[in-house]
């Protein structure tokens, strides 16, 4: 729990010191068209609970939306069987008029999680092309065609993590898709004065903790991961940041680094010697 705390304190700390820059947007009606868009897209609301939650693609969002739609009453029971639909009995923060989105913002409890950089973008590129196929169509025969010299007559189910890497290095991060846009960019901690930041790696605890605070009656509780699920761990993450060239990764943290740093993340070890472990 003291560990956990330091965690959060240091979170706190430099939250403030970077949002206290008069750079720095403080509100989201301070944010560029674009950014304000894309936040207020992500910010899911319950006027019957009075919250706000920010989702994150690869950060137990579809969990996070199965437990809106049972509070809101459009779903029986967060195990209930099926696709996950992203969009429908789901109110988003954008779809208000904006006296609605300023009460909101200033009057509900609002949360957010989040998770290691790193994990999240190989999380997202573990599933989108190696599952996904409309997401290989889209994106994997373009990079493919794009960092492969003999790209031949690829799927795009078969892009490789480096040539992945190399697409993100080209992306403008206000253009990404949600799947891999810095969370900085899809959540505004800056310009959305957020309550609660809770955490992948401690996801149950901190989800119990948020629906204890936004008084969820006790018969809603976070989801079970799915047994099919193959999380990232540290083995995963070790072997494919070593078999990446070393250039590529370090020159894909600055468009990561505020995740890195907002949420006290550290830096991924790509030294020889931990590669060699």
């Amino acid at each position: 729990e003291l560990e956990l705390e330091v965690l959060r304190d240091t979170r706190n700390r430099t939250i403030r010191a970077l949002c206290g820059q008069r750079s720095v947007p403080r509100s989201v009606w301070e944010l560029p068209p674009g950014q304000r868009r894309t936040v207020l897209r992500h910010l899911l609301v319950s006027d019957k609970y009075r919250f706000l939650y920010c989702y994150v693609p690869k950060v137990a969002c579809s969990n996070w939306k199965r437990i809106l739609k049972v509070l809101d009453g459009a779903l029986e029971s967060v195990d209930a069987q099926g696709k996950m639909d992203h969009k429908s009995d789901l109110v988003f923060l954008g779809d208000l008029k904006p006296e609605e989105i300023s009460y909101r913002l200033k009057h509900y409890y609002k949360f957010i999680f989040v998770r290691n950089p790193m994990e999240r973008l190989l999380s997202a590129y573990r599933n989108k092309f190696g599952e996904i196929k409309e997401y290989q169509q889209r994106y994997g025969v373009e990079i493919v065609r794009r960092y492969r010299k003999n790209a031949g007559s690829s799927a795009g189910d078969d892009v490789s993590f480096s040539e992945f890497v190399q697409y993100l290095l080209d992306e403008d991060v206000e253009r990404m898709n949600e799947h891999w846009m810095p969370i900085y960019n899809l959540c505004q901690p800056c310009a959305v004065r957020y309550d609660f930041i809770g955490s992948y790696e401690r996801l149950h605890a901190d989800a119990n903790y948020v629906l204890e605070r936004i008084q969820a009656p006790s018969s809603v509780r976070f989801p079970e991961r799915q047994a099919w699920y193959k999380p990232v761990t540290a083995q995963t993450l070790h072997y494919y940041l070593c078999n990446t060239p070393r250039r590529l990764v370090k020159e894909l943290l600055p468009k990561y680094i505020l995740d890195f740093s907002l949420f006290a993340y550290p830096l991924p070890n790509i030294s020889s010697e931990f590669c060699r472990q």
